[in-house]
Order: structure tokens, then sequence, then C-alpha cells
């Protein structure tokens, strides 16, 4: 457990955080706070509900239940006691923390117009752990490469959430930046990291390991951004999270055709639920991406699946033991 969760931790919720076993909290995943129901963690894809002592509670009855007063707290020192300041994220539900750690915010939302102006007496918290896995990548990367150019095929990593999608990006930033087997010297990788999860930034500098050859734009969004890191650091490489609207997949079409390579996640179980999202119908349509890869989960054991998009299956590539990987 890092230091930046654990200085934002309410004290009840603290104290049991840190009587908790250390192979549970070696394999955090969610802590889900909500108030006047029961706390909750998420650890190798398990759940359970402690009580006051740290032990895992029968029925989440009997488990530990946070109050308003520390839920207040919480938010405070999430925003830095400036709501004001915070606007931005919490009308989109989330705020990232220093580490790459991101907390879901959910309460009462206000409208102005019929849009959200502003997420107003949040009552839930799921501060999702962060955790760089060097290494997931490895097995991965060889079944991207385009070899006749030296380079890495156009892939669309795909998954439901919690997969492992970010985790997987950031190795892969990391490999190919660095310069592998297949990629004597690295390429110039650019990461527009809108939600500041891939790199975890603090004042502009990543603070996971991105690789040698990895320049960052942080809190900016994927769109503007990319065309940002086109025309000012020339990347060979373009990695993006999480391509959702219109405007992403125009971004992605124009960095595409000025010869630059893109990785890029998305939701999804499966293709057909990928193109049932305007965003992404297009691209593959028209068969912009030319690999995907689909992440699975089944408790602890993460299944990694590398495909050309015309549906013949290369192989199947598994992540290594120990392997926590989780959408940061």
């Amino acid at each position: 457990m890092t230091d930046s969760i654990q200085d934002l931790l309410p004290p009840g919720v603290k104290s049991i955080v840190s009587k908790l076993p250390p192979e549970v909290t070696a394999r955090l995943e969610e802590i889900r706070i909500r108030e006047g129901r029961p706390l909750e963690l998420v650890y190798g894809g398990q759940h359970a509900f402690p009580d006051a002592a740290g032990r895992f509670a029968a029925a989440p009855a009997d488990a530990y239940h946070p109050g308003h007063e520390e839920c207040v707290r919480l938010l405070d020192l999430l925003t830095k006691h400036s709501l004001y300041s915070y606007e931005e994220e919490l009308k989109r539900g989330y705020i990232t923390i220093a580490g790459g750690h991101r907390i879901g915010l959910a309460g009462r939302v206000l409208l102005e117009g019929g849009k959200v102006k502003l997420l107003k007496d949040v009552a839930s918290f799921n501060i999702r752990v962060a955790r760089q896995v060097k290494g997931c990548g490895s097995s991965v990367l060889p079944l991207l490469m385009d070899r006749p150019e030296k380079t890495v095929h156009h892939t669309l990593v795909l998954s439901p959430p919690q997969q492992g999608k970010t985790t997987l990006i950031r190795d892969l930033a990391r490999l190919i930046s660095e310069g592998t087997r297949e990629l004597p010297g690295g390429r110039k990788v650019g990461v527009v990291d809108e939600r500041s999860e891939i790199a975890a930034c603090v004042r502009g500098v990543p603070t996971f390991d991105l690789g040698p050859r990895t320049d960052v734009l942080d809190g900016c969004p994927k769109a503007e951004g990319m065309m940002m890191m086109i025309r000012s650091m020339s990347p060979e490489v373009l990695i993006v999270d999480e391509i959702g609207t219109l405007q992403d997949a125009e971004a992605v079409w124009e960095a595409m055709n000025a010869g630059i390579r893109i990785i890029a996640t998305a939701h999804g179980r499966d293709l057909t639920e990928a193109a049932g999202r305007p965003a992404l119908r297009r691209l593959l349509q028209e068969g912009i991406f030319t690999r995907l890869v689909q992440l699975g989960r089944d408790g602890e054991r993460f299944e990694t699946r590398v495909r050309e998009l015309a549906g013949q299956r290369l192989r199947q590539a598994r992540a290594p033991d120990g392997r926590e990987a989780r959408p940061c």
C-alpha cells in the first residue's frame, strides 16, 4: 500500500487496512468506501467486507460501516480542501492522485442545461490501486510486430474494466521505448495520459518507468493531445488509453495517416461490443487496426489473446505468473 493512498484514508479505514494480512494487502485492487454501508475490499479477483479488527465478516451487515464524517474528510483530502479547484474532475466522476491511483466518485449530480455541472454530496468512493508490472508485455510485444516495417502494428487492446489494459500498455510503452530483440534501439514513444494513470506524472515527470525514449502529455484530452504530440514530439509510436469519443477516433485516424503507429485501449468484451460504439465503428470498419489484444480474467488467472483483426488467431500469450495487472 503506497503512502499516497494511506495518507488519504479516514482513520477507521486506515486502521483496518493496516491490520490486513500481507497476502491480502499485496493483492489489493480496490478499496470501496460507501457512506453508511459496508467497507468492501477487492483483492486478487475476490471481494470481502472487513470488520473494525481487519477480519473478514461473515455477512456485510457485520462489516465496518464508514460514516458521514469519514466521507467528508476523504473528499476534503482528495480535493486538497478546495472543491472548486477540482470542479472538472468532480464533473467527470473521478480524481487521480499521485502514483496513478484513480478514485471513482458517486453521489448526487447537479445539472445545468441538461448536462452534468457538478458531483455533489459524494457518498461512494472507489480507490483503485495502481501498480507497475514490468514484463507483463514481454510475451505480447513479439506478436504485435510489423517486421517488414521494423515497428509495431496499429493495435487495439480490448477488455471489460479491471482486466489489465492500462497495466499492459504501460509496459508496452516501456519495452518499445527501451528496445527489444525485435526493436533494437527502441522507438520514440508518445503517451497521451488524459487520466494521469499510465505514467502517474508528478509535475510532468512520470513516476512509472515508461522507458528512456518516451514523452508524456499528462492530463490532456486525448484528441487534442494526440495532435499536440504529433506536432511537437514527432513520436514513432503513440499510446493512448480508452478511446471513447468521435473526436478521439478522428485523432487516431489523423495520427495513422501521419505515419505514426497507434496502440489504443477500449472497453468491450469482443469486437461486436466494440463496434457498437460509434467512436470505434469507423476505425474497425475501415480496418485501421491490424492487431487485436483481448484481455480476460478468471479470479487471479489472466489470459491474453492476440489476433489479426481478420480473425486468424496467431497464438495465445499467457501473462507471467504472479502478474497482478489491473486498469490503474
